[in-house]
């Protein structure tokens, strides 16, 4: 599966905005605080005021960057938002938000999206008691994620079990930390999530 390997505090400078992409780790220490530059050798020169276009591209990276998604797999979920009954722009925040990598970080198994993922890689979750080891797996409301009972012996759930008391999660997702499982609720509204960008120009951008 093809993903960013490069370094992902590159991409909070080029966007001018944390976008959290190394979980916890970004409210501790933090490049775009230090270098609130774009990087390369003319970043810290005068820019032009940007175009529409412009504007409505940098936002569609934000999120495609902030979920961690390639050009190709971002596209293809805004097509299946747009051919979805409703705003466009909120069918791709609960689709994208419906993830199974997405969940999983939520829930605060993984301290961000990238290591959420590894973990769904590498098959430690089950959905509805069944091993899905797919990070682009798309989730239900009433659908149950599980630490698989093979993982739960691993020193890292182990560890993560007493984390996850300190750690609150969604109104629409219910943790049981006892069990290590989490349910998805109900599909997510655009008031109950804090993201750093204005997804309905991501729809302009495409729909150009």
């Amino acid at each position: 599966m093809a993903r960013y390997t490069g370094p992902v505090c590159k991409l909070c400078r080029r966007e001018g905005v944390k976008l959290f992409l190394k979980g916890d780790k970004c409210m501790m220490k933090c490049t775009l605080e230090r270098r609130n530059t774009r990087p390369g050798q003319h970043g810290s020169g005068r820019s032009r005021k940007p175009s529409g276009y412009a504007l409505q591209l940098r936002e569609k990276q934000k999120v495609r960057r902030t979920y961690g998604l390639l050009e190709r797999q971002f596209r293809k979920h805004f097509d299946t938002a747009a051919r979805k009954t409703g705003r466009t722009s909120e069918n791709l925040l609960q689709i994208l938000e419906m993830r199974l990598d997405n969940l999983v970080y939520r829930l605060g198994f993984g301290d961000s999206r990238a290591q959420a993922r590894q973990l769904v890689n590498h098959g430690h979750f089950a959905v509805n008691g069944r091993k899905t080891d797919i990070a682009s797996f798309i989730a239900k409301p009433n659908d149950v994620i599980s630490v698989r009972e093979r993982s739960k012996g691993l020193e890292y759930f182990k560890t993560r079990s007493l984390m996850l008391a300190q750690k609150g999660v969604p109104a629409w997702l219910r943790l049981d930390i006892a069990d290590m499982s989490g349910r998805v609720m109900s599909l997510p509204s655009r008031s109950e999530l804090e993201l750093p960008f204005e997804e309905q120009m991501v729809v302009e951008y495409y729909q150009r």
